[in-house]
């Protein structure tokens, strides 16, 4: 039981050192890639709390993360031909910083 709470207490810290990253770089690649370790701290929490009792592991939760996989997956690509284009038509590969350019 002790190893789900460090577990999930592993997913959290990896959720929060993500949103950091998300936070703090202007580049777009980083950005979607601090969402994709966001992504994986959440599962990371999930399948922690799914052995938390002594008795048989929750199925639900596993289904979940499966689940969550898929979606995060074409969420990449989808995010990633959108920063291509991005590039393709303004040349950078940020946000505008919103000064005015």
């Amino acid at each position: 039981m002790a190893h789900a709470y460090f577990y999930a207490l592993l997913g959290v810290s990896v959720f929060v050192l993500a949103l950091h990253a998300l936070i703090h770089n202007v580049n777009l690649l980083r950005k979607i890639l601090a969402v994709n370790v966001m992504c994986s701290g959440v599962f990371l929490v999930l399948v922690a709390l799914a052995s938390r009792t002594s008795g048989a592991v929750d199925p639900v939760p596993h289904a979940m993360v499966i689940t969550g996989i898929v979606i995060t997956v074409s969420a990449t690509a989808l995010a990633l031909t959108l920063m291509l284009r991005l590039y393709q038509a303004t040349g950078k590969n940020q946000l505008s910083d919103g000064c005015g350019e």
